[in-house]
């Protein structure tokens, strides 16, 4: 009941504190997100990350795949045959359209 107690205190006081902080302060902290998230810096640095998280994915995916090989249903295999294709093609987009750069 302690834990609980203290919980909805936290919480009423977030919401007091905050409805007293209005919506300038929430417009001023929603600026500043998008200029962090628009900093070149910060947008290089999550390309970076996506990209060699592409690479480890990708890299990951043939060893499990050369691993498994015969032992995968077949409506898997046959989508990990679709995939290795459109790998292999050097296809520009993925399934939402976005780039794989």
């Amino acid at each position: 009941m302690r834990y609980r107690l203290t919980f909805v205190t936290g919480v009423v006081l977030g919401y007091v504190l905050g409805t007293r902080a209005g919506r300038e302060r929430y417009e001023q902290l929603k600026k500043s997100a998008q200029r962090f998230a628009q900093n070149p810096a910060v947008r290089n640095t999550a390309e970076t990350a996506a990209h060699q998280g592409r690479e480890i994915a990708g890299r990951a995916y043939h060893v499990v795949s050369d691993r498994v090989g015969d032992r995968m249903p077949d409506s898997v295999a046959q989508r990990v045959r679709t995939l290795r294709e459109r790998s292999s093609q050097g296809a520009g987009e993925d399934d939402w359209g976005t780039s794989n750069t």
